[in-house]
């Protein structure tokens, strides 16, 4: 059957994005230098062939993404765009993805890492001969490091870029990180901060004794909870993402879930970012579909805070804040995400906080005391099964 072409010279294989297993059998068994590699022979033999030199990137966009009902994450289809030298709208984004292949070639060669910001600097320059650079800003080159991640099948970390820190965790754990033990028990007051990389190779777990972890949403919510030491009273990791989870956190609570067999529980706002951040927990994030497979927790459970909360522990009025158009809009849309569509209890979660007319933070939960959302809200949300969202 021939392949239908769509915009931005992209190529259509099937009506129903899947996950290219074609592509994934491909490239199995082999490392990023390697992939990398592949890629650079591709161009170099179209070019001996006197043909136009050319990558072909998988789309990552809503419509070449899909659900898997089976594995319950989300997994990007078939559907790529091809990326020439010839053509002159593509031509600048085809030099600007094999250069930044080159640099991350040489990280690995040289076994070091770089930051997405110390890769756009290591490729900026003016082209020899002319006033033309190779990118104006970093906003052109972040995008050029997920496409190169897809083109070659591999993890950003793995190409030896990260991005900034964000996030920690602390619990009866002990890490083994770039060859330093450290006891997430013993961390001080900050607890242990959670890098880009966690990979197997930068960290080991050598001892774990919690039953659980406890995802929260945000940095102060987390230290009321490191504070009044809730992962010593219910011996458990508690971590946080500093708002929606950069992918070091969210690609640790993936192999502390799967490798310690650890059950996860999430604390977020009573709000559509809140849904939202659970979703991208465990289901994983549109934008990086490709990677929820390696990063996407299915098993995650939603203990609050709910819509239902308001009433359940007599909460009194100055912790509503209004939602605006935009809340409700947003509200609509996930309650339309085909993994939230046709879950009754979600439905209900999502109808009931439009109906409120409001949205509620966690930290709401100090209105009633201090310590009232660690030594009475959450436990009484793990005990209660019919509570949990899933």
């Amino acid at each position: 059957m021939a392949k239908k072409k769509l915009a931005s010279g992209a190529t259509k294989k099937t009506a129903k994005p899947r996950a290219s297993k074609k592509r994934a059998s491909r490239l199995k068994g082999k490392d990023t230098k390697e992939r990398i590699a592949e890629l650079a022979r591709s161009v170099v033999a179209m070019a001996e062939r006197e043909q136009d030199p050319a990558i072909q990137i998988p789309v990552r966009s809503l419509s070449n993404i899909a659900y898997n009902e089976k594995s319950r994450h989300l997994e990007m289809g078939d559907n790529e765009q091809s990326r020439s030298f010839f053509n002159f709208g593509q031509a600048k984004r085809f030099m600007q993805t094999l250069l930044v292949a080159s640099k991350c070639n040489d990280l690995i060669d040289i076994g070091k890492t770089a930051s997405i910001r110390q890769i756009y600097y290591l490729s900026k320059h003016t082209i020899k001969g002319t006033k033309e650079k190779t990118f104006d800003d970093q906003s052109e080159s972040d995008p050029i490091i997920e496409d190169l991640e897809v083109a070659v099948d591999s993890l950003r970390e793995q190409l030896h870029v990260f991005a900034s820190n964000r996030g920690n965790l602390a619990g009866p754990i002990t890490l083994v990180d770039d060859g330093n033990t450290l006891d997430c028990a013993a961390m001080g007051s900050a607890g242990y901060a959670v890098p880009s990389i966690v990979e197997a190779d930068v960290i080991q777990f050598k001892k774990c004794k919690a039953k659980f972890i406890l995802h929260v949403e945000k940095d102060t919510v987390w230290r009321r909870f490191h504070e009044d030491r809730f992962w010593q009273e219910h011996n458990c990791i508690v971590s946080h993402g500093g708002g929606q989870p950069a992918r070091g956190m969210r690609r640790l609570l993936r192999r502390m879930h799967e490798e310690l067999k650890l059950p996860v529980f999430v604390l977020l706002d009573n709000d559509p970012w809140g849904y939202y951040i659970y979703s991208v927990i465990k289901h994983g994030s549109i934008n990086l579909a490709y990677e929820s497979r390696r990063m996407a927790v299915p098993e995650a459970k939603f203990i609050g805070v709910s819509s239902f909360d308001y009433d359940r522990c007599d909460m009194n009025d100055d912790v509503k804040i209004e939602l605006d158009a935009n809340d409700i809009k947003r509200a609509k849309q996930i309650a339309n995400y085909p993994w939230f569509k046709n879950k009754r209890p979600w439905q209900k979660e999502i109808k009931k906080m439009i109906s409120n007319g409001f949205k509620m933070e966690v930290e709401a939960m100090i209105s009633k005391n201090l310590s009232y959302l660690t030594e009475e809200y959450v436990p009484m949300a793990l005990k209660n099964k019919k509570l949990w969202l899933d």
